[in-house]
């Protein structure tokens, strides 16, 4: 049976329901040590069994005022721990392969719930926290200000077909009319320090389309009093354009790229994007691609508005934007 490794630290703070703490304990041992009182009067003046009173007298002729401190309940030996040869293979598969418990267990035959148990006790970062290309651990920052950076992206997305599709229709009635329905491009700037995004539904991703979106989302950070420093964007083509490139300029922005296969590194903006397919694009059956799209203008203000956000405590990115009118509507 493994230990659990946070017992030693638990042990620092006495149980809510303890009857003794570390003064109560000193009291009651030294009643009995130095003052010579019989253990059940101990025992009853202190409100615990005698059994407890002895423990506490015992600790404290041997070891002094340090013996009232609380110990780990770790045992000294556990022989049925997992043996140091079959948790150094777990972890070393962990590192080298990125693999869950599940995964692990397969490979080395063992039980799920010893492969978590093991990489609980020697903490390995999460799967989540690593870069999936290299294992390191991902460095997560937040800007300081508004408009210190801004993430700009574009998601690509299936059109729903007259009739609706496949989660309408069911799949394979959906496939039917799927042809021809054609694709969407979905534009997003998100501020990094408030999370508070622009976004748009375009037909293309061609350089001008992608400058002409930029022009409206910078206007629409002007217009909240927010002064765009940087842009981040990945290395698509019409981000490495000279129209890209020279807008971008004429503004007096700083254009940055993300290393290539590494998306992780404008990964606000690709969690709003997950964020816009969960709970807009495939949040509930649409019958037309028109209907999806008069949805998404309301999506967009609860998102900014009133949807609470994790990294903000819980709050909508407009409670960082001050000058952001509308807020509570």
């Amino acid at each position: 049976m493994d230990c659990d490794v946070n017992t030693d630290r638990k042990a620092l703070v006495p149980h809510r329901n303890a009857p003794l703490t570390e003064t109560g304990r000193l009291r009651l041992a030294r009643c009995v040590v130095e003052d010579g009182w019989p253990l059940r009067r101990a025992a009853e003046r202190f409100q615990v069994s005698p059994t407890t009173a002895r423990r506490w007298a015992d600790r404290y002729r041997t070891l002094g005022e340090a013996g009232m401190a609380d110990r780990s309940s770790c045992p000294h030996t556990s022989p049925r721990r997992t043996p140091g040869r079959t948790e150094r293979r777990i972890i070393n598969v962990r590192v080298l392969r990125r693999w869950g418990p599940a995964r692990i267990a397969h490979l080395l035959r063992l039980v799920p719930s010893t492969v978590h148990r093991v990489l609980t006790r020697f903490g390995p970062a999460r799967l989540t926290h690593l870069d999936r290309a290299t294992g390191r651990v991902i460095r997560r920052y937040e800007r300081r200000r508004p408009g210190e950076l801004v993430h700009v992206d574009i998601k690509k997305l299936g059109n729903i077909p007259d009739g609706g599709g496949h989660k309408t229709l069911g799949r394979q009635a959906g496939r039917r009319t799927r042809s021809g329905a054609g694709y969407s491009y979905i534009h997003t700037a998100v501020d990094d320090h408030s999370r508070l995004a622009h976004s748009e539904i375009l037909t293309d991703e061609r350089k001008e389309t992608a400058t002409a979106f930029w022009a409206r989302a910078q206007a629409f950070f002007a217009g909240v009093g927010i002064t765009v420093e940087r842009v981040l964007t990945d290395n698509g083509s019409c981000y490495k354009s000279r129209l890209w490139r020279d807008t971008l300029t004429a503004a007096g922005i700083t254009h940055k790229r993300t290393r290539p296969y590494r998306p992780q590194t404008n990964g606000k903006v690709e969690r709003l994007n997950r964020t816009l397919l969960d709970e807009w694009a495939y949040a509930r059956p649409y019958r037309t691609e028109t209907e999806r799209r008069e949805a998404f203008p309301r999506w967009l203000h609860t998102y900014n508005h009133h949807r609470g956000h994790t990294a903000l405590a819980g709050k909508p990115p407009a409670s960082r934007v001050p000058n952001l009118t509308g807020q509570y509507t």
